[in-house]
């Protein structure tokens, strides 16, 4: 089976990727998706982004080492 690319996390991957979270987390994403309006899969990529990037809004903005 071949793996197919993506851009951006789907709504299933942000699911999958926030059951494996803890709690605290978990609502911390949720709240945070809530309060700026987006989708909690796009605060999801954001957030892991930021953390390898501090410079990127997303995945497709990402350049390891870049923000540091």
């Amino acid at each position: 089976m071949e793996a197919k690319f993506q851009e951006q996390l789907t709504n299933a991957d942000a699911k999958v990727i926030l059951d494996t979270l803890p709690k605290r987390i978990q609502e911390a994403l949720i709240a945070r998706a809530n309060e700026i309006e987006y989708p909690i899969e796009a605060v999801i990529e954001m957030a892991i982004a930021s953390f390898l990037d501090t410079e990127a809004l997303g995945f497709a903005d990402c350049k390891p080492g870049r923000g540091q």
